[in-house]
Formats: C-alpha cells, structure tokens, sequence
C-alpha cells in the first residue's frame, strides 16, 4: 500500500506534494541538460550578394548551337557558432531555390522550344531545389557550406560562399528537324531565385534560417539567322542585372527547396509550334 494513502493525507497536500517533486525533476534535468543552440547565440556578419556588372557574353562558335554565358551571382557570408555539445553535428552554409522560371527560344514563325519546371509553372509548389544534386539540401559541399562536429569548448569562427551562372547551348536549328539550317531568332530567358544561409542539425535536422536572399537573371538576345556565323546574335534590352537584395527578415524554406528532385532534373525541353500540339522534346530525369 502507498504509504501517502494510508496516512490518509488531503488531496490538496497529496497535489502540492507532486507539484515539488516535479520541480525537482526539472532542475536535475537542466542541469543534466545539453545546452541548446539558438539563433540569438549565433553571430552573423559582412553577408555580401551580388551580380558581376558585366554583361552576358555571347558565343558564335559552333555550327550547331548558340552558347551564352551570364555574369556570376555571388554570395559571401561569416558567422559565428557557439560552442556545439556532444553528439551534436551542425552544418552552416547556403541553400538555394528557383522560383520562376521562362526560357524561350523562337524559331521565327515556325514555334518555340522552352526549358520548363511543370510543377512550379502549374503553381503546385512554390519554389525547387536547385542543388548540385548530390548535396541535398545545400547548393554545395565544398565553399558552400562548413561542417561542426561537438564537442566543441569555444566558439567557431567560418566563412561560406557560393556562386551561379547560366551557361546553355541553344541549337541554332528547330529541335525537333532533322535539317540543320538556322532558324533562331530569339532567346529569352528570365529566372528568378531565394537563396537561404542556414545553420542545420544533421541529427535532427532542425533548421536555423540566418539570411535570405532574392535575386533575379534576365537574357535577351536578338538572332538573325540569315548572317554569317560569328555575327547572328546580339543583346538587347539592359546590359546589367539588377542586384539581388539582402532582406531584413528571413523567409521560411519551403519543402520541395531541400529534396529531390533539383531544378536540373525536374525541367522539360518543350517544343510548342506556331500549329499543332506541344511536344516533349526532352523528359525530365
């Protein structure tokens, strides 16, 4: 028998009684406890994000396809870590998503080819990884992110930085004919990003979302096919990208930015003539 119940106490002592032994429990177990990492203890300084303000370059090398290739995006961060505990693995560095994506190639009055993300156009998720594929959920493994493993006595100091571009061949012929002629005539390419700096637990993979980024790619290039090789294609509209912006709040990751599949295998190459229906020129992998 409980000896609380055969003294026959009240219940009131019998409630105060277990609400003394629970404190006590508390505070063995925080002092038992693991110290936490919060975003308040961790220290972010000079973030950098920036487009090269140059202009894209264009290459008229090959007989088959037109080449481009856009200014770099960059960005650069520091942060400081608390001390990490035992058994305990952060990984900091930088995650990255599209979010709108329109990539047109003309072929004068005959159609258009078009790299597409079905589900991001179709508004079925918000935005796609665009990971190297092998890293998920960071952009990279190599500048791009820095791995903590506890225990760790004082803090750690570390830098992450990551760059992107756009450098694709268009062939200068339709697609989808076998003939080999030039028919471009026009490439417009506009896409546009978030990319996230984040602290990660690889155990338990909570997420602490330190900076965010948006940026913007536009390519406008005019073609005409009926001059010499060398001297088709031209820019037009402006020259230099707009610069991404640094926010001053942090904008929650959504799921399909930290898993399968990237950008680069969910995107389709379409062949959407002036008449008839749309083909799959290319299926996603």
């Amino acid at each position: 028998m409980c000896i609380l119940a055969r003294y026959n106490l009240p219940p009131s002592f019998l409630a105060l009684l277990v609400l003394l032994v629970a404190c006590t429990m508390g505070c063995i177990q925080s002092i038992a406890c693991k110290p936490r990492i919060r975003r308040e203890n961790i220290v972010v300084y000079e973030v950098s994000a920036s487009i090269d303000q140059c202009p894209t370059i264009i290459e008229e090398n090959s007989p088959i396809v037109l080449r481009y290739k856009t200014p770099y995006f960059r960005a650069s961060a520091g942060v400081v870590m608390p001390p990490v505990p035992r058994n305990e693995t952060w990984v900091v560095g930088w995650i990255q998503a599209c979010t709108q994506m329109e990539f047109y190639n003309t072929y004068g009055d005959i159609g258009m080819s078009s790299w597409e993300l079905p589900e991001l156009r179709e508004g079925r998720v918000k935005a796609i990884s665009d990971s190297d594929g092998v890293s998920y959920p960071w952009y990279g493994n190599t500048t791009e992110t820095v791995t903590l493993t506890g225990p760790t006595s004082k803090p750690s100091r570390l830098t992450v930085s990551m760059n992107d571009n756009f450098y694709p061949s268009v062939t200068w012929a339709v697609p989808i004919s076998n003939s080999n002629t030039p028919m471009l005539t026009h490439i417009t390419r506009d896409q546009s990003f978030i990319t996230w700096l984040v602290a990660m637990n690889s155990i338990t993979k909570e997420r602490i979302v330190l900076q965010t980024v948006r940026w913007r790619m536009r390519v406008d290039i005019a073609v005409d096919p009926d001059m010499p090789l060398g001297s088709r294609a031209s820019l037009v509209g402006r020259p230099y990208q707009e610069q991404p912006h640094i926010l001053n709040y942090q904008e929650p990751i959504p799921p399909n930015a930290l898993g399968r599949p990237n950008a680069n295998d969910a995107q389709v190459l379409m062949w959407r003539p002036r008449r008839g229906a749309p083909l799959v020129v290319i299926p996603p992998k």
